[in-house]
């Protein structure tokens, strides 16, 4: 199998996707370009349709960037059959189904033997229950996520399926390694920003900073409108966003992502 190649953004050149035990020594030092893929949990819909997408309720990073990723989306077609005729009937459209992404993470704690697997495990069959927002509301909903990595931000979508295989124990029982796979599902309907046939990924851009650029201006013009700076300095972990060192590069939202939150 050719060695997989990570997903780059605007052209840059980021380390090997992957990872795992063994690996640790190649990457000693983590590239200023390497970029966590990661699923954003969201609260879903407060009034329990597909509007847009709630506040954030947390952040699972992965611990090694996934091998590979496995999208698919199908379209349902259906014939009409015809018992005494020569040839089938012309196929008749029937609607698409939901993109679904599939994924696998690796967990590992083994250089500090703790309970860190267990905990991201936990965290990721959080997905399949009920929010406490939600339940409250007497509309019960598992948040939704989004998965993202670098450039690429994925389609609003709920976790279907969380299948942990525990590989490697603690002399006490704790497990200490795991292979997560986890399946996204589109979330089906018009979400804000979201073209619901599609289910793409969508694309990321980068802004290298130059003086005088603050987040406003960054936003402006990348989106046209300066108040979309927030979602730039959530997304490059910003605290100041008047304060930005020339020569660094920001990670610019896809306008589907800012769309979204803007409930668009």
């Amino acid at each position: 199998m050719p060695k997989p190649v990570a997903m780059t953004s605007s052209g840059s050149v980021s380390a090997p996707a992957g990872g795992g035990p063994g690996a640790g020594a190649a990457f000693a030092k983590t590239p200023l370009n390497l970029q966590r893929a990661k699923l954003e949990m969201r609260e879903p819909a407060a009034d329990g349709t597909t509007g847009s997408i709630g506040g954030v309720l947390g952040v699972i990073e992965f611990q090694y960037n996934p091998k590979e990723l496995v999208i698919a989306k199908n379209a349902k077609w259906n014939r009409d059959n015809k018992p005494n005729a020569e040839k089938s009937a012309p196929p008749q459209f029937m609607g698409s189904d939901p993109s679904k992404l599939n994924l696998e993470m690796f967990l590992d704690s083994t250089e500090k033997m703790d309970d860190g697997v267990v905990k991201t495990v936990e965290k990721l069959f959080s997905c399949c229950v009920p929010t406490e927002k939600s339940r409250n509301s007497k509309k019960g909903s598992p948040p939704w996520v989004i998965f993202s990595w670098g450039g690429l931000t994925g389609f609003p979508s709920y976790v279907s399926s969380v299948s942990a295989k525990y590989t490697l124990f603690t002399p006490a029982g704790m497990p200490v390694r795991a292979l997560v796979t986890v399946v996204l599902e589109e979330i089906a309907g018009e979400t804000g920003g979201q073209n619901p046939t599609s289910g793409a990924l969508a694309a990321r851009d980068t802004h290298t900073v130059i003086a005088g650029d603050t987040l406003p201006s960054v936003a402006y013009r990348a989106f046209g409108d300066p108040n979309a700076w927030r979602e730039i300095a959530e997304l490059n972990d910003i605290d100041d966003p008047l304060r930005l060192a020339p020569g660094s590069r920001l990670l610019i939202p896809a306008p589907e992502e800012v769309a979204a939150r803007h409930g668009e």
